[in-house]
């Protein structure tokens, strides 16, 4: 049976569809009753689990021999992948499929992409099989921009930086049949979308799609991080977003694209005018 952590992320969603409509034995982890409820009502089976807590931890895998390890950034989250990786080599977990960052890098300045090198390196010096997932940026990171998309404006601090941005959903595509599949152990995955991207092609991609002209401002980075704490952002996570595209995405982060996702799915990723045309509606009406 296959554990799924971040069972609510759109990853964890959409591997989660995959091996219920397959009729996979799994078992969906979440952090909040309210999703605990929702999931066990699309007739999964789910607990509870925090990364945190490694008794909760344990408990989730009780029965389980595979696990999916993902984790949204966030301070703990170094302390709490090791934590996770701990607890399944203690219990009967015998494989572990990790969602890295291809950006990451242990002397990185960007806080959860040197975390990601370390839970990497952990993680294959724990002596448990492993494959690693390495996406580049998602294009759901473009829905936080909701609210000044509608009024005709992506403003950001990536410059004329090339990113070939992925959709949440090919990766966990990939998730599938990397699960399901017996011939990815101790293999390393990058994983990109279709084709490369600057900020202002991006914006012209998402007017398109909404029929409204979307404006791409470069902002100096004091003025980004005053929108990004505006917006509820925590100091910490401010400054890591500005590091990561002023520092990452505007010096440059086109990995040549390869045809990874193809590859292991058979099909092609989608693509940045699938993922603005599908979204429509949240871009317009914020």
């Amino acid at each position: 049976m296959i554990l799924v952590t971040g069972a609510t992320s759109v990853i964890g969603q959409k591997l989660c569809q995959l091996l219920s409509e397959n009729k996979k034995a799994f078992r969906a982890m979440c952090r909040k009753e309210d999703q605990l409820q929702k999931l066990r009502a699309q007739g999964m089976d789910a607990v509870l689990g925090d990364f945190k807590d490694a008794e909760g931890l344990r408990s989730a895998m009780k029965g389980c021999t595979t696990l999916f390890l993902v984790s949204p950034p966030n301070e703990d989250q170094l302390e709490s992948e090791k934590r996770a990786i701990d607890v399944a080599r203690q219990e009967q977990i015998t494989y572990i499929v990790r969602v890295s960052a291809s950006d990451a890098n242990l002397r990185s300045s960007v806080p959860w992409a040197q975390a990601h090198a370390h839970i990497d390196h952990y993680m294959r010096a724990s002596g448990m099989p492993w494959t690693i997932l390495k996406p580049t940026a998602f294009m759901q990171n473009f829905l936080t921009m909701t609210k000044p998309i509608s009024k005709g404006y992506l403003p950001q601090v990536g410059g004329k930086g090339l990113v070939g941005y992925i959709d949440a959903q090919d990766i966990g595509r990939v998730a599938y049949h990397v699960l399901t599949e017996g011939d990815h152990k101790r293999a390393t995955y990058y994983l990109n979308g279709p084709e490369v991207l600057n900020m202002k092609d991006a914006a012209s991609t998402i007017a398109k799609a909404i029929g409204k002209k979307v404006r791409y401002v470069h902002l100096p980075s004091f003025a980004f991080r005053v929108l990004l704490r505006a917006t509820g952002a925590s100091r910490w996570l401010a400054n890591g977003l500005i590091q990561q595209y002023a520092e990452v995405v505007a010096k440059n982060h086109d990995h040549d694209l390869g045809e990874e996702v193809l590859r292991l799915t058979g099909h092609q990723p989608r693509s940045f005018t699938e993922f603005a045309q599908e979204n429509r509606e949240s871009f317009l009406n914020w």
